[in-house]
């Protein structure tokens, strides 16, 4: 159950991020940052840009941030704290994914 649970919550952080109103601002901010070659730190401001169009990018980061509060492979699996946020980041790529791509599929249905 612990692990549903921090599956949905990595599902609706990442919908916050890619398509939540609030933060409107910031991603048109971070897109016209790294669509602009001469910008401080292009670089970062493209990494930025890809990272916040892309649900399973964006869940990637959030399960490894989403590790350092409770990790499913930490507490269930057992693996090593070090392995365990690379893991949550997969895990939580493919869970949302796989949650996103449901939803995806009931919306078109209508």
């Amino acid at each position: 159950m612990e692990l549903v649970i921090w599956l949905v919550a990595a599902y609706g952080m990442s919908q916050i991020l890619v398509y939540g109103s609030i933060f409107n601002g910031l991603r048109n901010s971070i897109h016209k940052w790294g669509e602009n070659p001469l910008a401080v730190f292009y670089s970062v401001g493209s990494f930025l840009s890809g990272l916040i169009s892309c649900m399973m990018c964006t869940s990637t980061w959030v399960g490894f941030t989403m590790s350092f509060m409770w990790s499913p492979w930490v507490n269930i699996m057992g693996v090593h704290p070090a392995l365990g946020v690379f893991f949550d980041g997969m895990l939580a790529s493919g869970g949302v994914w796989a949650i996103n791509t449901i939803i995806e599929w009931f919306e078109e249905k209508k």
